[in-house]
Formats: C-alpha cells, structure tokens, sequence
C-alpha cells in the first residue's frame, strides 16, 4: 500500500462515493476506482461490498478506517513539521549567557527572534563566564553569550559580535561627572563597588590599576553588573564596568564615563565546533540586528 491508496480509501470512506472522493481528490473516477482495488487487495480483506458498479464500506472497512485515518494524521504532521523545520518556524534553541546579556541585549533579542519564530522552543541559562564554557563544550547549550578578554580555547568556536569599552560608572552628583572622560589617576582615594575575584573582566580592571600603581579601596564585591549598578545608584561607591550596565540604571542617578586607558573587549557568539543548524543560524541574525540599537546606545563600538 501508499500514501496515495490510504488517501483515495479515505476520501471515499469520508464522502460516501467514488464520484464525490475522486471530485474531493482532484482526480478521476476510474484512477480512484483503481487505487481503492489495488488498497483493498494490499489489506488482505474485503473493505467494499459491490452491487450494480457500486460500493458500500464493509464491516472491518469502518473499523479500519479509524487506524487509517490515524496514520494520515500523523503522516500530514510530519510534513507540517519538515515544513517548519525548512522555514525555521519549529525546533529549538539552548542559550546560556553571562547575567549582563540576559539582563539585557538577549531580552529584545529574543522576543523579536519569538515573534518571528513562535513555535521555536527557547531555553536561556543565566551563568557565569566559566559555567557557559562548561555549557557549551558540554553541549548542555547550543550557544553561549560572553566576553572574551582574548580568550583561547582550541575546542571552542568564538564568533565576535561587538568590542566593547569599559565606563566609569558614578553617581550623578559625583565630583568627577562633569568630566568627559575618567582618566584612571583621578580615581585614587574613591571607594569602589566591584565584581567578585575571578570574574574575567575583574581579573582584567585589577591588572590595569596595578599597572597604575596604587591600591584601590573597595567597598562592595558582587557577583552581578545589576547589584552593582543597584549600589552605584545608591552611593555606596563607583565602579569601572562593562558599559551594558548603563541600561540597567536610572539616568537620573548615575552617569557613565569613558574610562583612560580603555579596557576593551569583544562581545561573542561561543559554540562547540561543527555546522549551526538553521535555527542557530537564524538566532544569529537576531543577535546581529539588535547590534545597531545597542551602538545608538553606547554600549558597543
């Protein structure tokens, strides 16, 4: 038996006649005639009754029917599902990120990618930098969201997104937020609110002061841009941050400013090596479109 033999018995089981299923098939009476025989000998039962040229559904023709009718549901499924799959509106897409993007450039992200693929299935994992890369080589994601501060990892594929500049992040009334940009030496005897030991970019801004050579008094250590920002807010201190944090504060509280010398780093694409499916490649396009709102906003180079 074949798909089509299944569709003309059921077309016929579905509209009483041979005339009326060929008419619902967009086929002719003896091609429908044809298929109905060659179906009923495939079966290995009788599924028609015959008097004067016409037919009448048997007994086991109607309790057949029922499993028929089953099968090409599931087969119309398939293709509705291979369809969507082709047109990318189907599967789905494991993203883990740092907390920065979750709090913000995945949000807009994601619910235009939604918007445009609603049936696509969308899991993010919010993580830090360490705990993403376990994810992705791991294969517990499919794409990882970080930053690379020229990370290397042989079993990793790094796509960059965008270079990013870290700010001094202040409150308003600060002494130095007329300034333009922060030189680092204007910042001896204030008090700062920093990222815990261990965080890349800590790692990185710690470095940079030892170069200047003095110590820094730090007030409050945290694990997310967002506590962070929270204290800033709130006088407890100033913080040299990723400048995605500016979309987390109230510009009526706190000011950013470029900081001398620059602490630059990439925003990146991170994946275990292989082909992206089409989803990925889709979500991809999604990351990449939202890159000119977050320029417009200073938040990447």
């Amino acid at each position: 038996m074949n798909l089509r033999e299944l569709e003309s018995f059921n077309a016929f089981m579905t509209y009483g006649s041979v005339t009326k299923a060929a008419q619902a098939m967009n086929i002719s009476q003896p091609m429908v005639s044809r298929l109905l025989n060659s179906f009923e000998k495939s079966v290995g039962f009788a599924l028609f009754n015959r008097k004067r040229n016409q037919l009448s559904p048997t007994t086991e023709a109607l309790q057949f029917h029922t499993t028929v009718l089953r099968s090409l549901n599931s087969l119309r499924e398939i293709e509705t599902q291979a369809r969507a799959i082709a047109n990318e509106q189907l599967g789905s897409i494991r993203i883990a990120a740092q907390p920065i993007y979750v709090d913000t450039y995945l949000l807009d992200v994601v619910a235009k990618f939604k918007c445009a693929h609603p049936n696509v299935a969308v899991s993010i994992t919010d993580t830090g930098l360490e705990g993403m890369l376990d994810m992705v080589t791991t294969r517990q994601c499919d794409l990882g969201i970080g930053i690379t501060l020229d990370l290397q990892d042989p079993n990793m594929e790094v796509m960059p997104l965008a270079q990013c500049r870290a700010v001094c992040l202040m409150p308003r009334n600060h002494r130095l937020a007329g300034f333009e940009t922060i030189d680092i030496d204007l910042l001896r005897g204030e008090s700062f609110v920093e990222l815990s030991i261990g965080s890349p970019l800590r790692t990185k801004i710690d470095y940079i002061f030892q170069i200047a050579g003095w110590p820094r008094k730090i007030a409050v250590e945290a694990r997310t841009i967002r506590t962070i920002s929270r204290l800033v807010e709130r006088n407890v201190g100033i913080a040299v941050i990723d400048p995605f944090a500016t979309l987390l504060v109230d510009e009526e509280k706190v000011v950013a400013r470029p900081l001398t010398p620059a602490i630059e780093w990439d925003v990146a694409l991170f994946r275990s090596s292989g082909e992206l499916s089409a989803v990925e490649r889709r979500f991809l396009s999604f990351l990449r479109a939202e890159l000119p709102n977050l320029r417009n906003a200073g938040c990447v180079l």
